[in-house]
């Protein structure tokens, strides 16, 4: 096979989704938003439904479409980015239910879809989406007198525990939903080990599902294999990959494999990046380009077949180190060449 393989953990994935439900002994949601984290919405939702998901997030109204197709009516789906113009129909059709972030979505989601269910979306300090304090204190009684399905907010700095925003936050959120009646929610994966004060009566787990920091006890979800096509002798002196980025020191066997930056395999690890041979770790030699990585096989006792980036020896968040960026963004931007392989 020419194409690297993809293979995606189903009982790790549910473990997690489960082992998060038990910490926070709260409704357990699961946010499925970038195509489910780039391994595939309605495959992600359908296997965390089937365990007991009854809730689930996504980004936009089209990833809701595409979501409530693989799932079927029962499900509640939210999109984060509310009721944005032109989205009426697409919420309607599918069940939509819209995170309102503004009173200008406010007065959309009413006017275009009267009576339809919606949710709303406090800003606690990260100003990124949702209402300020001032906004929210003109249209509180008038939202909350229309039984929004949820209050939530989002905590900026999660995934550093002792990081003081975290108690801001949960203290501003306190004080802009006291004695409230709807459901109401705060915590993503960082926010859900954070503690039973950041719990209320919702959270929303996304990265720590599919293997991701900061939940370090997950299961990894994903294991990413790479085939060889060609291995060769590189002589003392002699240069690997584009503007000659790799010089040989001793004789050497490069392996090309497979797979690039078009795949999602960014440019910045450089030689940085390891791949495995079972539990042998080889280097990335020279540049990463769009569609092949060399690397160095010498110390390997056989030619190998194909070599291992992401699995059991390191983590998304491991190679995400090696190009100084973080799990999430490798996580979502695995390509779509890679033949994608569901087990349990």
């Amino acid at each position: 096979m020419s194409t690297a393989t993809l293979t995606i953990d189903r009982s790790a994935l549910v473990d997690n989704w489960r082992s998060l439900a038990r910490t926070a002994q709260v409704e357990t949601a699961a946010v499925v938003k970038a195509d489910g984290y780039g391994l595939g919405a309605g495959a992600v939702g359908t296997a965390l439904a089937a365990a007991g998901a009854r809730e689930f997030f996504v980004a936009a109204a089209s990833e809701g479409v595409a979501l409530r197709r693989a799932l079927g009516s029962g499900p509640r789906i939210s999109i984060f980015s509310g009721h944005m113009a032109g989205d009426g129909e697409a919420i309607r059709g599918a069940d939509l239910v819209p995170m309102i972030n503004s009173i200008d979505q406010l007065l959309r989601h009413v006017e275009t879809l009267p009576g339809h269910p919606f949710g709303l979306q406090l800003d606690t300090g990260m100003n990124r989406l949702g209402m300020e304090p001032g906004e929210w204190s003109t249209l509180r009684d008038i939202a909350l007198a229309q039984n929004p399905t949820l209050v939530m907010s989002h905590l900026a700095c999660a995934d550093e525990p002792g990081h003081p925003m975290n108690d801001q936050q949960r203290r501003s959120f306190d004080e802009m939903t006291a004695g409230i009646d709807a459901p109401r929610s705060l915590a993503a994966t960082g926010g859900t080990l954070l503690g039973s004060a950041f719990h209320y009566d919702l959270v929303r787990p996304g990265i720590g599902l599919y293997g991701g920091l900061p939940f370090v006890d997950a299961r990894p979800v994903v294991t990413l294999d790479i085939p060889v096509i060609q291995i060769r002798d590189v002589a003392v002196g002699e240069t690997v990959g584009y503007a000659n980025a790799w010089t040989a020191a001793r004789p050497s066997r490069i392996a090309t494999i497979s797979a690039g930056y078009a795949d999602g395999l960014i440019r910045a690890m450089g030689a940085r990046a390891k791949l495995h041979s079972g539990d042998r770790a080889v280097p990335v030699v020279g540049r990463v380009s769009m569609d092949l990585i060399t690397v160095d096989v010498t110390d390997l006792p056989e030619a190998p077949d194909s070599l291992q980036l992401i699995g059991l020896h390191q983590s998304v968040d491991t190679v995400a180190g090696f190009a100084g960026t973080i799990g999430y963004e490798i996580l979502t931007g695995l390509g779509g060449r890679y033949e994608r392989v569901w087990r349990d």
